[in-house]
């Protein structure tokens, strides 16, 4: 009797952002997820010049360690390429001594990148160009959520409520009347990026332009927004069986005022003790299914795929507005993803599972 062959799953992680050390480690929890007697996990590491390795998906080497964070090299593994031709069969392995060789045919990929040539339709674009399904949304909603100024003008288009904000392109400052209509506090931010990396939070004008240099240093166009005084609600959000209509998890609650922390920001996300969070939040019914509502539009005006995570405000007279998406949020053990939905009742491994075999449903080109 012939034993069937495994599904070959491709996880693409690290990457040129500065997300790259989140990347590997969700990677490292995506393996562990991974069922070994159904599915054949081909690790492909990027380093932060871009060079595509073929790594050995040692979980030790995909872990934060005494706050030391993983890192891909050129010394992970034999080099890769990605040809763009449906008709190539994938994956290559360049071997100095061997040449070129092919991979035996990868199924799908699941590029767990977070942040610009990742999470922002680049490697999207590659992938449709070489024919090979991949997890999650498609370049153009995979563009649009990583831009924060495009999420918040299509969920206005949907009636989601955003906060004011302005945006400063390349050589822009804020102007007097923008002052005057944000107030203070404001939070400046990289349009296109996430982790929370070049956010300040301003709290006097004279602080502005030093806040606007650090996070022009991760993307020349930056948002400015007034601070929404309100409560940090998360939900996750999984495309249907079989390409359904979405589905919302639980909502959780980010207890940022618990660790005295001014906002949600890198260290308390992912390094020392972690920030503390309540799931399910403790908010009234029809507060929650508003927000769990709100995720799911908000995911579908996107025209997102796969899944995401959607972060909210919410006020103190119950009022919700929509903060960002996430179109491949973080996978590591402490991520609100795959918590929020092992709380709703689907653990880590049925997660990742689903997300595959809607991905192989979905296949590439237009759907």
């Amino acid at each position: 009797m012939t034993t069937p062959r495994k599904t070959r799953v491709a996880i693409v992680f690290g990457g040129r952002s500065t997300e790259h050390a989140i990347s590997a480690v969700s990677a490292g929890s995506l393996i562990a997820a991974l069922d070994p007697d159904e599915y054949e996990v081909v690790p492909v590491g990027i380093t932060r010049d871009g060079a595509w390795v073929l790594a050995d998906g040692d979980q030790q080497n995909l872990a934060i360690e005494g706050g030391k964070l993983p890192e891909i090299t050129s010394a992970s593994g034999k080099s890769v390429v990605l040809p763009a031709d449906p008709t190539a069969n994938g994956l290559m392995v360049v071997d100095p001594a061997g040449g070129v060789a092919a991979l035996s045919g990868v199924d799908v990929v699941f590029p767990v990148l977070h942040g610009a040539y990742g999470e922002d339709g680049t490697i999207q674009g590659m992938l449709e160009m070489a024919g090979i399904p991949y997890v999650g949304a498609n370049v153009f909603a995979s563009a649009a959520g990583m831009d924060k100024e495009f999420t918040k003008k299509l969920a206005a288009a949907e009636g989601i409520p955003t906060g004011p904000y302005v945006v400063l392109r390349a050589g822009v400052s804020l102007s007097e009347a923008d002052k005057e209509r944000l107030g203070l506090p404001v939070f400046v931010k990289p349009s296109r990026a996430g982790s929370s990396y070049g956010i300040s939070k301003v709290s006097d004008w004279a602080d502005l332009d030093d806040a606007i240099a650090e996070a022009r240093q991760i993307d020349p166009k930056v948002l400015v927004e007034a601070a929404v005084v309100g409560r940090e609600i998360e939900c996750g959000v999984l495309e249907g069986e079989a390409g359904g209509a979405p589905e919302a998890s639980l909502v959780a609650e980010i207890l940022v005022n618990a660790t005295g922390d001014d906002f949600y920001d890198f260290e308390a996300k992912y390094l020392g003790a972690g920030t503390p969070y309540q799931l399910p939040a403790d908010l009234k019914p029809e507060v929650a299914d508003k927000v769990r509502e709100y995720a799911c539009r908000t995911f579908t005006a996107l025209d997102c795929a796969g899944l995401a995570r959607v972060d909210f405000f919410v006020t103190a007279d119950d009022e919700i507005y929509l903060n960002e998406i996430n179109t491949m949020p973080g996978f590591t053990p402490t991520s609100m993803f795959p918590l929020m939905w092992a709380a709703t009742g689907l653990e880590y491994p049925k997660v990742v599972d689903r997300l595959i075999r809607n991905a192989l449903r979905r296949g590439v080109g237009l759907h």
